[in-house]
C-alpha cells in the first residue's frame, strides 16, 4: 500500500504540535491530555520517520547505481531495501488504520454456562482457568467479582476483572459462544454430548463519563453463596443493583456491602458503555466490509473437540490440533489469527479509504 504523503505529513505535524504545546502548557488537566495524546501518537510519528529514511536511503541508492564504480554495492544494498520497504510500510499502514479506542483497557470478563445443564456449567469451569491461565502468562491480575458454582462443580456464572495493558484488545474476540463435544463422566454408554458456555468481554474504561441517576437504580441486598467454604457470607452484604431503564442487573458478593456496592456500580458502568460500544458496532456493520465475526454474542464461534483433540474456530475457518495445551491458556496461536484477520480488515478499510 503507497501512503500518501499528505497523510504521513498530518502525522508529524500534528505530533510536533503536541510536543510544543506540553512544553508550553501550565494547567494540569491540559498537560494530561496532551501527555496522553502523546504517548499515542509517538509510536506512529517514529513509523512514519522510519520509512522517510527509508525512502530517503532508497533514493539516494537508486541515484548511485548510475556510478559505475558504486553500483554494485548499491543494486546490493537497493534488494535489501526492497525487502524491508514492504514490512515498514504496513506497519505505518496498521498503525493509521482506524483502530478501537479501547485496544489497550482493561476488560470484565463473564462467562455463564449455556445448553448442557452440569456438563455446561463444568465447561464453563474449564473455559474460565484457561483465560486465567492464560492471564497469568501474560501478567496479568485476575480479581473475582461474583460466581455461582454449578451443583457438580464449575460455574453457572462466573464474573472477573481482568487487569492489564491490552487486554481487552487480546480477549475481544472471544466474546460469543463457545461449544464443547465431549463424553461426560457421567455418561456410562461412552456417547459424546454437546454442551455451550457464553463468554463475553466487556472493556473497562475509568475516564468515561457515564451517567447514573439515583432514581434509575434499585439496590437490593442478600446473603451471597459465593464460591462455598469459607467464602460463603453469613449476613446480608451482597449487593445487587438494576438499572431500572435498561433492565441491566449487576451483582457482587464479597464480605464487604461498601465494597459490593462500589464493585456493583464499576460493573454497571462498565455494562453500559459497552451498550454504547454495541450501538456504535451495529450502525459500522453495514458499511464495514470485513471483520472478525458479527460481533453478536449469540454468535457460535468457536468448537472445542475432546475426542478428536481439537479446536476450530468458525469465524476463520481455523482448526488446532492442541486441545490440551489451549485449555491450559496456550491462546495465542488463536488470538493472534483472529488480530490478524482483524488488522486485514482494517487494512482493507484503510486502502479503499486512500482509493
Amino acid at each position: 500500500m503507497r501512503l500518501p504523503q499528505a497523510r504521513l505529513d498530518q502525522v508529524l505535524d500534528r505530533f510536533h504540535e503536541v510536543e510544543a504545546r506540553m512544553g508550553a502548557a501550565t494547567d494540569g488537566v491540559e498537560i494530561v491530555r496532551l501527555s496522553k495524546e502523546h504517548a499515542e501518537l509517538k509510536p506512529v510519528a517514529d513509523a512514519v520517520q522510519g520509512l522517510a529514511r527509508a525512502r530517503a536511503e532508497m533514493a539516494d541508492l537508486e541515484a548511485m547505481t548510475a556510478d559505475p564504480e558504486m553500483a554494485a554495492m548499491a543494486q546490493d544494498e537497493l534488494q535489501i531495501l526492497n525487502d524491508t520497504l514492504p514490512g515498514l510500510e504496513r506497519d505505518v499502514a496498521l498503525l493509521l488504520a482506524p483502530r478501537d479506542a479501547d485496544e489497550n483497557a482493561s476488560a470484565v470478563l463473564e462467562v455463564r454456562a449455556g445448553t448442557g445443564g452440569d456438563e455446561a456449567a463444568l465447561f464453563a469451569g474449564d473455559l474460565f482457568r484457561m483465560y486465567s491461565r492464560y492471564a497469568s502468562t501474560r501478567g496479568w491480575r485476575i480479581e473475582l467479582d461474583s460466581a455461582t458454582e454449578g451443583d457438580a462443580g464449575g460455574y453457572k456464572e462466573i464474573i472477573a476483572t481482568v487487569t492489564g495493558e491490552g487486554v481487552f484488545g487480546r480477549l475481544k474476540f472471544e466474546s460469543g459462544v463457545h461449544r464443547v463435544q465431549r463424553v461426560p463422566s457421567t455418561e456410562s454408554q461412552g456417547r459424546i454430548h454437546t454442551s455451550a458456555a457464553t463468554v463475553a468481554v466487556l472493556p473497562e474504561v475509568e475516564d468515561v463519563e457515564i451517567e447514573i441517576h439515583d432514581k434509575d437504580i434499585r439496590i437490593d441486598t442478600f446473603r451471597a453463596s459465593g464460591s462455598g467454604g469459607q467464602h460463603v457470607n453469613t449476613t446480608d452484604s451482597a449487593v445487587r443493583i438494576t438499572h431500572l431503564p435498561t433492565g441491566i442487573m449487576v451483582t457482587s458478593s464479597e464480605k464487604s456491602q461498601h465494597v459490593n456496592r462500589d464493585k456493583a456500580m464499576k460493573n454497571l458502568r462498565v455494562r453500559l458503555y459497552d451498550m454504547q460500544r454495541q450501538a456504535k458496532d451495529l450502525a459500522r456493520s453495514d458499511t464495514r466490509k470485513s471483520q472478525v465475526g458479527s460481533g453478536d454474542r449469540s454468535e457460535r464461534i468457536r468448537t472445542y473437540n475432546y475426542p478428536q483433540g481439537r479446536v476450530s474456530d468458525h469465524r476463520i475457518n481455523l482448526t488446532l490440533h492442541s486441545l490440551p495445551q489451549i485449555l491450559e491458556g496456550d491462546l495465542d496461536p488463536l488470538l493472534n489469527a483472529l488480530i490478524a484477520e482483524d488488522q486485514a480488515a482494517r487494512l482493507a478499510d484503510l486502502e479503499a479509504e486512500f482509493g
